[in-house]
């Protein structure tokens, strides 16, 4: 069995072959370097290894030209005329082959559908996706809790934008039992999720949700699916894309088992443009992901995140990061030259070669790299040239594209948008209900009092005694459905996990 990964030979002379463990492949890792130096190559290098050792990879696409994985390279293209001279300097074999991919696209546009549920994002994450602030945030959570008591499932935006009127409706109540709510609030709430519907954020909501087992596929022929998120036009919304990734961090950690020290990662994520999971995260949350990221390993899930300077990661972050390949760092301010010394300290030192100054140098396709040996030790820090990759470099056309979306195993499962009875649709009926019975209702006093009872989808709160005085008020009522609810949902209460989602017990 397939121990390690060749990423590359050494350059200048120094031709010890450079490799990534299989078994610490789950301890993380960074690529990072400037524009242009070459990432891209390494991210496609990295996943090819991966899926040839049969590990399913999910990595983010945010310029399009990650797609060539699903085809063999050519030495008729002009980039890969220059691979086959690095090949040969670093003694490598070069043989081009495809691999197997599955296109995911949260518009349904460039690749399969990628959906959640608003329950399963969770109040936490949805609120840093809308820019809540800390009061809004505390009514979102409300909404969300009364939801779950009140067996309204929060499906799509829609279902949400319904509890929340929901809420505001019966803002005196609600406050009452879970502390202030305002309509303020709701109202700054419903503008944020318009505005997230127009960017076309919607499309993120809806079922059938993704199954994680469809992430972690390995071929008939025993290799590791890859899984492609296109992210090109996702990135024109930064905070969606980074609330995805940071959701789909989440759905991992709280689903699957652990697993301890594996031979191979069960799935290793590649996130883009990581900085954006990290740009103004209120402290709160960055904890959360730390907690996350530290513990995720043990469930056999490794995260490679890829951004320009290291400097991007948060500290306690980037601290749990083993597995390193830095690219060129160019110093052109003040500022650069720090960031430039602050990661050559990151490196465990060479002492044929001053780190900071060959980060600096390294030239494109080139890099210094530090990976981590056995028992888990960094390994010394080295001048590296990255090995060529054996399938395209660069984006396919549309219709090799959609062929290759043809032969996925998920092809049609995730293509029709379900649309069930939910909140939306409980809610609606709830009040069709209410107003009915309120023309039925002959007198004034009563017809207040059984309307708001209606709009707590309960009882009429008009039982009377024999003095003719109703038993129960509307706050009463209330308090005994969610004493009813508390009792009847012993055992299988919904649990939140660590990020804000659901935490499904299987």
């Amino acid at each position: 069995m397939t121990e390690d990964i060749f990423v590359g030979g050494g350059g200048e002379g120094h031709l010890a072959p450079q490799r990534l463990l299989l078994r610490y492949a789950n301890r993380h890792g960074l690529v990072a370097g400037a524009t242009g130096t070459g990432k891209t190559v390494t991210l496609q290098v990295l996943a090819e290894g991966l899926s040839s050792a049969g590990v399913p990879v999910f990595l983010t696409d945010v310029k399009g030209d990650l797609a060539g994985l699903a085809l063999p390279g050519s030495e008729a293209a002009g980039p890969h005329r220059a691979f086959v001279e690095r090949a040969a300097k670093i003694g490598m074999d070069l043989v081009y082959r495809g691999f197997p991919v599955t296109f995911w696209d949260i518009y349904g546009q460039a690749g399969h559908p990628v959906r959640t549920t608003v329950a399963e994002m969770g109040p936490l994450l949805l609120s840093r996706l809308l820019d809540l602030s800390e009061a809004q945030e505390g009514v979102l959570t409300v909404a969300f809790r009364l939801a779950d008591e009140e067996g309204l499932p929060l499906v799509d935006l829609r279902d949400l934008q319904a509890m929340l009127a929901f809420v505001a409706g019966n803002a005196s109540t609600v406050s009452a039992r879970y502390g202030l709510v305002t309509p303020a609030s709701v109202g700054a709430i419903q503008r944020r999720l318009l505005v997230l519907e127009s960017e076309g954020g919607a499309l993120l909501f809806g079922e059938p949700a993704l199954e994680l087992a469809d992430l972690m596929q390995v071929a008939p022929d025993g290799m590791g699916r890859i899984g492609i998120l296109a992210a090109d036009r996702l990135m024109q919304s930064p905070r969606l894309y980074a609330t995805f990734l940071l959701w789909l961090m989440s759905e991992l950690f709280e689903e699957l088992p652990e697993v301890g020290d594996a031979e191979k990662p069960k799935l290793v994520l590649f996130f883009d443009e990581a900085h954006l999971l990290f740009d103004d995260a209120p402290k709160a949350l960055l904890d959360k992901i730390e907690q996350v990221a530290r513990l995720i390993r043990s469930k056999g899930v490794g995260i490679f995140f890829i951004t320009q300077r290291p400097g991007d990661v948060p500290g306690d972050i980037l601290a749990q990061l083993g597995n390193r390949v830095q690219h060129a760092l160019r110093a052109f301010t003040a500022k650069d030259q720090k960031d430039l010394r602050q990661a050559a300290e990151t490196y465990r030192p060479n002492p044929r070669f001053a780190t900071d100054e060959a980060i600096r140098d390294v030239g494109t396709g080139e890099a210094v790299t530090s990976f981590l040996e056995p028992k888990g030790v960094p390994g010394m820090v080295e001048r590296t040239l990255i090995r060529p990759p054996a399938s395209q470099l660069g984006p396919i056309s549309p219709e090799e594209r959609a062929e290759v979306m043809r032969g996925s195993p998920v092809a049609g499962k995730y293509d029709r948008l379900l649309d069930r009875d939910t909140a939306f649709e409980r809610l609606a009926a709830r009040t069709a209900a209410a107003t009915g019975a309120t023309e039925a209702a002959p007198a004034p006093d009563d017809e207040r009092e059984f309307s708001r009872g209606q709009r707590y989808g309960g009882p009429s709160s008009r039982q009377t005694g024999s003095s003719g005085r109703r038993s129960d008020s509307v706050a009463e009522a209330f308090a005994k459905s969610f004493a009813r609810q508390i009792g009847s949902r012993a055992g299988r209460e919904i649990v939140r996990g660590v990020l804000g989602t659901l935490f499904r017990r299987r």
